[in-house]
């Protein structure tokens, strides 16, 4: 059974919500970023996404974007991001872990090199932020023959697509929050509830939450209505303003833990 799908049957038997935390690989270098890994996951987290950086990222906002720019400068690929998931691996983790990635990456990469490398290196799930619907039947056929689950994003503005985009949906379907890019806020639209509630109409399997959560107040609000909480833009941004830390050897121990309290506090 796919992992993700082993998560969330454990957390539904015990009554919890999924605490998914994302992450960019390479920031600041790809060491560092399995050292966070082990630390989000020995403060809670359940699954894990691991943003691929880009250079032109349609849905993330400036936290995301710098992170990105900070990992580009030192060559992080979608090769590298994939290779992180088995250094994670043999550092101990247990974690599934999620490639978030634009299209173009997978495009240049090759479908065939693509899959063989998510298999290699452990992938459970995939979510492409620029792959419309209408687009994805090839790329959720090879995920599925390879038990690598497609996660469909739903938006407040799919109205009366959302039904055919959660049709085929595996692994969980991911609820965008917020209208606009990825980052923190402190207010969601009005129908955030109401649109939850009909995307679970359409669906049996998990529903995860995500863009723009970053406090506990708001894990434990969505936690009420959804199967998966997704915090990114606030983690990214711990791993930002640590980097000083991190970068120093007398006081890394320090940052690390400062990442850890972060997200520990976020759960209930």
């Amino acid at each position: 059974m796919n992992l993700i799908d082993q998560v969330f049957g454990r957390l539904k038997n015990e009554g919890k919500t999924a605490l998914i935390p994302f992450l960019t690989v390479g920031d600041p270098d790809v060491d560092t970023t399995v050292e966070i890994i082990r630390q989000l996951e020995s403060a809670g987290a359940d699954i894990l996404e691991l943003g691929v950086p880009y250079s032109d990222p349609l849905a993330d906002g400036p936290v995301i974007q710098r992170a990105s720019e900070r990992a580009l400068k030192r060559q992080i690929s979608i090769r590298t991001c994939m290779e992180t998931a088995s250094l994670a691996r043999a550092a101990g983790s247990s974690l599934p872990f999620i490639l978030f990635t634009y299209y173009n990456p997978v495009l240049q990469m090759g479908m065939d090199a693509f899959f063989a490398g998510l298999q290699r290196h452990g992938i459970s799930g995939l979510i492409i932020p620029d792959l419309p619907l209408e687009e994805a039947e090839e790329l959720g056929g090879r995920a599925a023959e390879v038990d690598v689950h497609l996660i469909p994003l739903v938006a407040p503005t799919s109205e009366q697509r959302i039904e055919r985009i959660v049709r085929q949906a595996r692994g969980f379907v991911y609820c965008v929050s917020s209208l606009g890019v990825t980052g923190e806020r402190a207010s969601f639209f009005e129908g955030i509830e109401g649109f939850i509630a009909q995307v679970k109409r359409h669906t049996d399997i998990p529903v995860a939450v995500g863009f723009g959560i970053s406090t506990r107040e708001q894990v434990i609000r969505f936690s009420d209505i959804c199967d998966g909480v997704v915090v990114g833009s606030a983690i990214v941004r711990q791993v930002e303003e640590a980097i000083p830390l991190l970068d120093d050897s007398a006081r890394r121990e320090e940052g690390l833990l400062q990442i850890h309290n972060f997200v520990a506090q976020l759960k209930q």
